[in-house]
């Protein structure tokens, strides 16, 4: 008897100091589960839910607590409980926020935190938005991307339409594209990754400015463009576009998803035909004639209620031919016979596994393979590669509360060969980095978040092999001075290893430039510092102001220079490029319903190597941007937009005029589908109404650069179903 008393006692206080284990499930109204962060509050525990709404949670002590749960898109919610619960697990309901900017969390950090909890100035664009801008260009992320303060779409040819991004003022190679993390838009890849990634299946963009090397590597010294994908939901998703403009542009999309206990998907088909555009009848086209057709299908798995596993592949086929409207339209004779015609076939295979591995912790590995093949085809020149890229991360998160761990390896190989050259420009890249990031809450008003990485880098072709190593620090700190001002300032270093695909050379179709040889990777330092305030102006008036300042210096910058033997090949120069400014946003909210967005961007590029005029070409001085939306939820949209382009200088010294660009949007939402109607660039700027952009012969011509829109004003109109 006395034997069994001290057992009991033994028990009970193994019980009473044994961890505790919560499991938390966590859902909205209608039952589906939620990605949501669950914090003990008073204490630096918690965690986030996984992709079926489960989170598992281990408490010290019996006693009661305090749970706050944010989600994006939902209220946050206060639950207190006491533990040891009655029932086996607790199961959290979000309500639907109104105002959904707040609770935006951000993935592109890696820490599940909330837009406004992260050190790291991360601009995102939403759902909502992406929506409207499809509207405009369903066939691609260009116009998502073009009216973002600060970021510029640079087209590249005058006949085919290919396009760019820049960052504050800098090339194209130095801004990362990610798809849902995966690293397969660079090098040959990059001239046409901005024409061919579909809005269609986004749910975000996220957008980080200046250096962003720590956990993406080389290229990202203007920044990261990570866009995210859609998930599937325990309630179908089945959506349907159709749009048509008048300058012959037609578009069928559809993305459809679902899911169940084990399984779920999401698939996108779009198929896009443009007409040949030839606005100022001069013979050569504007827009071209172009067939793409894309189709990404995607599997779920959820083998246990910690793991999910994604296997997608993405293919997308596409052919764009541009030049004299009379071969297109194949009636070419001795007087008209020039033509560009680009054909691209791209395919991305990925697998992505996440695994809970218990309180805080997490395993993500990333693994994808991509081919690019593309050939430019011109009167006399061909040209033709392949570009293979082969992408693996693998990364162990833990923490959620006051302070996350990320710590990380990943491989790159990126292999391109030339098909036709005899002296092929082949070129094989090898990255293998490792990286760890760090992010502590100090406090309530400062948050840190430090991060190191280190690259071996090696890079081969027939004339020229060399190995370098890189060591990238990279912090950012969060201020919270108050509920009204915060402010973030980040610094960092990077680097981009030498590529023949650049700017340039996309405008010259890559003829008679030569291989790399006795060239380095271009390093950089650079930073960003912002302040931020909003407020409240009585019941209906809501006012927020984000004010930028950025730096960045580029290193041994690669540089494209002529011989005499009237071939072109790069260099290593000896002095910098420089880019520095600022940008201002501002928003303003009258009832919910009326949205005024307010953005300018100041640019000073220039290049310290270049000889008399050091302004980079094409890089606009200043840049303001606007937009006024009405929306009465669920029923109607209109907005009106405009947008002014400063000066830029052309690589002759010459300077452009400043110009204006208009627009405007309406669409009518009915119960499960709506319909809309573009008006873009309604004033009708364009560069041939200041000069000719086409000259010479039609069978030789010679093209001005591209500073300004082509084909003029534009109007685009259809149907959206969402069933």
């Amino acid at each position: 008897m006395r034997l069994l008393f001290f057992l009991t006692l033994i028990l009970a206080g193994t019980c009473s100091y044994a961890q505790q284990q919560l499991r938390i499930k966590v859902v909205n109204e209608a039952n589906v589960p939620l990605l949501a962060t669950v914090i003990v509050k008073g204490s630096g525990k918690g965690a986030v839910s996984d992709s079926t709404g489960f989170a598992m949670l281990y408490l010290s002590s019996n006693g009661r607590y305090t749970l706050t749960t944010s989600s994006v898109g939902y209220q946050e919610k206060e639950t207190r409980i006491t533990v040891p619960l009655s029932a086996h697990g607790l199961v959290i309901v979000l309500e639907g926020a109104e105002e959904e900017l707040e609770e935006v969390i951000v993935q592109s950090t890696r820490t599940s935190r909330t837009i406004l909890n992260t050190p790291t100035r991360v601009e995102t664009i939403e759902l909502e938005e992406i929506d409207e801008k499809t509207n405009m260009r369903p066939a691609n992320v260009a116009m998502i991307l073009h009216e973002s303060t600060g970021i510029q779409v640079q087209q590249t040819s005058a006949t085919t339409g290919n396009a760019n991004i820049r960052i504050q003022g800098l090339d194209g190679r130095y801004t990362q594209l990610l798809k849902d993390g995966f690293a397969n838009f660079g090098n040959f890849s990059s001239g046409l990754s901005v024409l061919e990634i579909p809005p269609l299946d986004l749910k975000q963009v996220e957008i980080i400015k200046g250096p962003a090397s720590t956990l993406f590597g080389g290229g990202a010294i203007a920044g990261v463009v990570n866009f995210i994908s859609k998930t599937p939901k325990l309630t179908p998703e089945y959506s349907f576009i159709l749009n048509q403009s008048n300058i012959g542009q037609s578009n069928v999309g559809a993305f459809v998803s679902g899911r169940g206990k084990k399984a779920g998907f999401t698939v996108l088909g779009l198929y896009n035909h443009q007409n040949p555009y030839d606005v100022d009848k001069d013979d050569f086209t504007e827009v071209p004639i172009s067939d793409e057709f894309t189709i990404h299908p995607k599997l779920f798995l959820y083998p246990g209620e910690h793991t999910t596993i994604a296997i997608g592949n993405s293919f997308t086929r596409g052919s764009r031919t541009g030049g004299d409207i009379v071969v297109i339209r194949e009636k070419a004779d001795q007087d008209h016979q020039y033509f560009e015609r680009n054909k691209t076939l791209r395919n991305i295979s990925t697998f992505d596994l996440e695994s809970r591995l218990g309180e805080n912790k997490r395993v993500v590995a990333k693994q994808s393979f991509s081919i690019f093949d593309r050939s430019i085809d011109l009167p006399a020149y061909r040209f033709s590669g392949v570009d293979h890229t082969a992408f693996t991360d693998i990364s162990y998160v833990a923490g959620t509360g006051k302070q996350v761990f990320v710590l990380g390896a990943n491989l790159l190989i990126n292999k391109f060969k030339e098909k036709l050259n005899p002296t092929a420009r082949d070129i094989k890249t090898t990255t293998a980095g490792v990286y760890a990031q760090y992010t502590r809450d100090l406090n309530e008003h400062v948050k840190v978040e430090a991060g190191l990485r280190l690259d071996d880098v090696n890079y081969t072709n027939r004339v020229y092999s060399n190995n370098e190593y890189f060591v990238l620090p990279r912090i950012s700190v969060l201020f919270n001075y108050n509920e009204k001002w915060s402010s973030r300032i980040g610094a960092g270093m990077g680097y981009k290893t030498p590529t023949l695909f650049t700017q340039e050379t996309e405008t010259l179709q890559y003829r008679q430039v030569l291989q790399l040889d006795n060239v380095r990777s271009e390093k950089s330092y650079g930073g960003t510092a912002d302040i931020n305030f909003k407020t409240e102006i009585g019941e209906n008036l809501s006012f927020s102001l984000n004010h930028m300042f950025f730096y960045t210096l580029i290193n041994d910058p690669l540089v494209l220079t002529g011989n005499t033997g009237w071939n072109y090949s790069f260099a290593n120069a000896s002095d910098p490029v420089v880019s520095a400014g600022f940008e201002t946003n501002a928003r303003i909210i009258f009832r919910e319903n009326f949205k005024l967005f307010l953005g300018y961007t100041l640019t000073d590029a220039k290049g310290k190597y270049r000889t008399l005029n050091q302004y980079l070409p094409l890089v606009p001085r200043t840049k303001l941007n606007s937009a006024l939306i009405y929306e009465r939820e669920g029923k109607l949209k209109l907005g009106l937009e405009g947008y002014f382009t400063g000066r830029q200088y052309l690589s002759d010294g010459s300077q452009t005029v400043p110009f204006s660009v208009f627009g405007f949007m309406a669409e009518k939402i009915f119960n499960k589908f709506s319909l809309y109607i573009n008006f873009e660039n309604f004033t009708d700027t364009r560069q041939s109404r200041y000069k000719a952009v086409a000259s010479g012969l039609h069978n030789n011509p010679t093209f001005d650069e591209i500073w300004t829109h082509t084909e003029g004003f534009v109007v685009n109109g259809g149907i959206k179903v969402k069933l």
